[in-house]
């Protein structure tokens, strides 16, 4: 209320007063007294204006001196306050309420603001186990020396004891430190080290698989550098990580380029929108993809794979394209193909039988190309691999760059509900003939195999699987010739966590 509107209303209610006054007079009051009781409410409205008039200077009243405050004085709206407390206002006239007071007892509360959680609060835990049992039925289990036996490079425990083992044991520490940077560590507990005592190997120690960190450098997060030790985005298999993996094993061809399938480096990662959206409509449905990592890519790494030191002072450079599409329009409502290429330069130093790694460099080069149709329910993989490699040479008894090329064709069949879970049926050819550079002396391999076998997922913390194989190869060990031929039965149980 402003000055002139309390006034006028401070003259209304001294005439009513007045013509209640007047109305008391006619009914034989006494005169002395109304005039009284007019002149007291009179006083109780002057009372009133001052206390008003005081809280109002006081709201204007700047900032009190260093003076000031050695003496403090009530503050005027206190003191206003206090004398509207006292005040008795007059009859039929409400005391007004300070604005300030009414305002601010009706305001809600605020709500609390949330704590910012710091970045070891936002890192989560996860991992899983696989365990397998293997058996040769047929076949070379063991050998005279100089002569294959059934072996296979992408599983030890496939040997003349079989029985159970524990094929990967796998910790992942993974979080977001801001909203642009992301980290990842993930180590195996399964890892062997070899010549302990007498060449006896040690089982299960804890081995770095990887350390890297995401920098996003668009609010959108499309486009992202990893740093670290880090998968190298060759091959579609490659990049599907084993826990989702359908068979056991991936291919000899796939994974010779880059065995452990991963390196020490660089990567720029780039995901449009659009793909992303259909990988995360893949993802919802449960279809087993190869993790994000990116439709497109370029890498840099040292390229002597992992946990190798750097032997010559090159890199190995990666560049990657893949790329999903909807197969609506051809009538395969729901379906989703992916087609992608890879291609890699290197130059590489073996481990060599003497001791130590070559002191020569052999040109590692390979194009691999995928293509897929997502099982709804039916689907079919495949992927082919070109290049040179280094490889052990007989003739020569010596390493060199050869040729180096295979691949597989997988057709599955994919049962999302059943009473008992999900269940996939699978099927794999696969063939190779290069060298395996991460053994000694590089051997060479030749491999033929078929493979036949179902996975079942009756909860999603729980998978099982158990596959048959028919297998011709040569054993990964330049000293053995021949190829051994025979069947292998194997069974996996696998506990996410």
């Amino acid at each position: 209320m402003n000055g002139k509107a309390f006034k006028a209303a401070l003259a209304a209610t001294v005439f009513v007063s007045a013509a209640g006054a007047a109305h008391g007079q006619t009914s034989g009051q006494n005169a002395d007294a109304k005039i009284a009781d007019l002149q007291r409410q009179v006083d109780e409205l002057k009372a009133l204006v001052r206390a008003l008039q005081m809280a109002q200077r006081g709201a204007e009243t700047p900032a009190p001196t260093l003076a000031d405050a050695r003496t403090p004085a009530p503050a005027p709206v206190e003191q206003a306050a206090a004398e509207l407390a006292t005040a008795t206002p007059p009859v039929g006239v409400s005391a007004p309420e300070d604005p300030r007071l009414a305002a601010s007892s009706s305001m809600p509360e605020a709500a609390p603001v949330p704590k910012k959680k710091a970045w070891h609060e936002k890192l989560m835990i996860r991992g899983y186990t696989q365990m397998r049992m293997n058996e040769i039925v047929s076949g070379p289990k063991s050998a005279p020396a100089g002569i294959s036996r059934l072996r296979s490079v992408q599983d030890s425990g496939i040997n003349e004891n079989g029985n159970f083992s524990l094929r990967r044991a796998r910790l992942v520490v993974q979080g977001d430190i801001s909203d642009r940077v992301s980290l990842y560590v993930q180590g195996d507990i399964a890892a062997a080290v070899s010549n302990q005592s007498g060449t006896e190997p040690r089982q299960h120690f804890f081995q770095m698989r990887d350390a890297y960190a995401d920098v996003f450098l668009d609010k959108a997060k499309t486009l992202k550098v990893r740093v670290g030790q880090s998968k190298v985005p060759y091959g579609w298999e490659n990049l599907q990580s084993s826990s989702n993996r359908i068979p056991l094993d991936r291919t000899d061809a796939i994974n010779a380029p880059v065995p452990g399938e991963r390196d020490l480096g660089v990567v720029l990662y780039y995901t449009p929108p659009a793909v992303q959206k259909i990988w995360d409509e893949l993802a919802e449905d449960g279809q087993k993809l190869f993790g994000n990592y990116g439709a497109f890519a370029l890498a840099a790494y040292n390229g002597q794979g992992i946990n190798r030191i750097e032997r010559n002072g090159g890199l190995m450079t990666v560049a990657m394209a893949t790329m999903p599409f909807r197969l609506d329009g051809i009538g395969l409502a729901g379906q989703v193909a992916e087609f992608g290429v890879t291609a890699m330069r290197n130059q590489f130093r073996p481990e060599v039988r003497t001791g130590g790694v070559s002191a020569a460099s052999f040109d590692d080069n390979h194009v691999n190309f995928h293509g897929m149709i997502y099982p709804a329910p039916f689907g079919i993989q495949a992927e082919w691999t070109f290049g040179t490699a280094p490889q052990w040479d007989s003739a020569l008894g010596a390493i060199r760059s050869q040729r180096a090329t295979g691949g597989y064709v997988m057709a599955m069949y994919r049962v999302p509900e059943t009473p008992v879970g999900q269940i996939i049926p699978f099927a794999r050819w696969q063939k190779y003939r290069g060298g395996w550079k991460s053994a000694t002396n590089a051997p060479r391999l030749e491999t033929d195999e078929y493979e036949a076998g179902v996975e079942w997922l009756p909860m999603k913390e729980l998978e099982i699987a158990v596959s048959y194989s028919n297998v011709t190869r040569n054993e990964a060990d330049e000293r053995r010739t021949g190829r051994a031929k025979g069947d292998v039965v194997r069974a996996q149980v696998q506990w996410n966590y």
